[in-house]
């Protein structure tokens, strides 16, 4: 009996397609966030919240950065799992939701 040729993984592809800009995006929304903490008055966001905010956005970045030098060292194209990716999109939805109250005030870096 001969074996079946093996066909490409068609995710491959696909995967790196939605992949690649999603966590281009995290990145930049990354470096937003702190771009915006530089222009936050505490007004908008307590002296501890800030820096609480700046932390975990410095973590998310060495975390992204990783997690992306991972993905180019695996011999095959590799997901990411939600364990991974849902703390960095609520970081996500928190630098939007700061940047809705600057702008609310009239900052807008």
């Amino acid at each position: 009996m001969v074996a079946a040729p093996s066909l490409p993984d068609p995710t491959g592809p696909l995967l790196e397609e939605i992949l690649v800009p999603l966590l281009q995006d995290y990145a930049e929304s990354f470096e937003r966030g702190l771009l915006l903490l530089e222009h936050c008055p505490q007004t908008v966001m307590a002296a501890a919240e800030q820096a609480d905010l700046r932390q975990r956005l410095d973590e998310a970045r060495l975390s992204l950065t990783a997690a992306r030098s991972l993905r180019a060292a695996a011999p095959k194209p590799m997901g990411l799992s939600m364990e991974t990716i849902t703390p960095w999109h609520r970081l996500v939805v928190e630098v939007w939701s700061l940047s809705a109250k600057l702008r609310a005030i009239g900052i807008r870096p």
